[in-house]
């Protein structure tokens, strides 16, 4: 989820006329993640879990990453892993705690279960 201070921002940035610093944060949805697939968008798909522990050790991490300006044009996808089981199979991923990064349709690279913010950094740039 957005924080206070990302979402100000991005309004204060908006109202401006600027364009967002903060990486575009959604819910998973089949049009949504289509339409940024087609217009070539750097993409990160999180499959996480609200129980899960190392879920909520990355979201601190991604809350930071998603607020730099490097990663304003990423568009985020979290899918929730126990509600959306088919979404989940769609992706192979077989465990919460899952980055999936694109570059249009071409996934560029995934990871499973790490919590390294440099290893996460270094994941969100392949989708650059």
């Amino acid at each position: 989820m957005p924080t206070r201070r990302t979402l100000l921002a991005a309004a204060l940035f908006s109202a401006a006329g600027l364009p967002a610093l903060a990486a575009e944060l959604a819910p998973f949805t089949q049009e949504g993640f289509a339409a940024a697939q087609a217009a070539g968008a750097s993409i990160l798909v999180h499959i996480f879990a609200p129980w899960c522990p190392t879920c909520k050790a990355q979201q601190p991490i991604l809350e930071k990453l998603e607020s730099a300006p490097k990663f304003g044009a990423l568009k985020v996808f979290r899918v929730d892993f126990d509600s959306q089981k088919g979404v989940v199979r769609q992706f192979k991923a077989t465990t919460q705690s899952t980055l999936i990064v694109f570059k249009g349709a071409t996934e560029r690279g995934r990871s499973v279960g790490d919590t390294d913010p440099g290893s996460i950094a270094a994941l969100l740039n392949k989708a650059l």
